[in-house]
């Protein structure tokens, strides 16, 4: 008779699990929707506060695309638009 290879009668593998399952359950719903907002209320704007030093080092990622956007206002150009030209082999 063959042994199945993933199930363990094992209890203290069965006690890691289930530990692991409530961890990520509270971590998951009781520290991130409600420590976490509740922290950044009563800090308020200095939860976001971020260090002039630090800023100049740091690379500027424009992930929206807001500086192009800008240029193309300044120059008063709109931006080409590519919705609803996808065309299909017929």
């Amino acid at each position: 008779m063959r042994k199945k290879r993933f199930i363990s009668h094992d209890p203290t593998i069965k006690q890691m699990g289930l530990a692991l399952a409530v961890g990520v359950l509270f971590d998951a719903f009781v520290v991130r929707l409600a420590i976490v907002p509740a922290v950044m209320t009563l800090l308020g704007k200095s939860a976001w506060y971020f260090p002039k030093w630090l800023d100049k080092i740091l690379p500027n990622f424009d992930i929206e695309g807001e500086t192009i956007m800008k240029d193309y206002s300044e120059k008063g150009k709109e931006p080409k638009s590519y919705a609803g030209q996808v065309r299909l082999n017929e």
